[in-house]
């Protein structure tokens, strides 16, 4: 029991009377917990990113270790102060981060020109004017069922609006019109296939032999 005694209260001389100068010597856990004190071991990281409260970018910092194993480490914020991980980041931050005078002299504005705009409207005018939009719609089948004769067009369930065939251009054939660009007095209710004029500005000259611009889309059942 006089030996159990001795060893708590020379523990506690080495824990009292230590320099605070030797924070970076190993000092084993089991000291503490044989004390009932906690052991609160830090582990020194490089940030990665910037984090508030805590450091920025490349920044090395102390954090506790559970810190570091549950939320740095899982999200690559940070990595461990090694030798070999410190050169990786300076060797990455020589190739990937130039500095400010090169950015400066890299980043140049260039303002496109109106024939150069004029150039890309007439594109997209010949694009929208050759291709052929398809579209696939549900028939209402009540009133395919009543119609007087088989040559009588299909009702579609539902009609295919303006703002519908601005979508479906956008996403067939990647180009940006205006409802307004469209001439469509009323929805497209039947299946077939339909010529939508098209209101293009009058400076885009029209292809040879063409009278009006148009956009071809046929309606066909799923």
């Amino acid at each position: 029991m006089g030996y159990l005694q001795f060893g708590r209260h020379g523990v506690r001389q080495v824990l009292r009377f230590r320099d605070a100068s030797c924070d970076n010597v190993v000092v084993n856990p089991l000291l503490y917990a044989s004390q009932g004190l906690r052991y609160k071991r830090k582990l020194q990281v490089i940030l990665t990113n910037d984090i508030d409260k805590l450091g920025k970018a490349g920044d090395t910092v102390k954090v506790a270790p559970g810190y570091f194993r549950n939320h740095l480490m899982p999200k690559l914020l940070a990595f461990p102060n090694i030798d070999k991980f410190a050169y990786l980041l300076n060797e990455q931050r020589k190739i990937y981060q130039p500095t400010e005078e090169e950015k400066q002299e890299d980043v140049t504005l260039v303002k496109e020109s109106k024939e150069d705009m004029m150039k890309e409207y007439e594109k997209a005018a010949l694009r929208l004017d050759k291709a052929q939009l398809v579209l696939r719609r549900l028939i209402n089948v009540q009133k395919a069922k009543s119609r007087e004769s088989k040559e009588d067009p299909l009702e579609l369930r539902y009609p295919v609006t303006k703002d519908t065939l601005v979508a479906e251009v956008a996403r067939q054939l990647c180009v940006n019109v205006a409802p307004d660009n469209l001439h469509l007095p009323s929805p497209l209710s039947t299946l077939g296939e339909y010529e939508v004029p098209l209101r293009i500005p009058r400076s885009i000259p029209l292809p040879e032999g063409k009278v009006n611009w148009s956009l071809k889309v046929k309606v066909r059942s799923k």
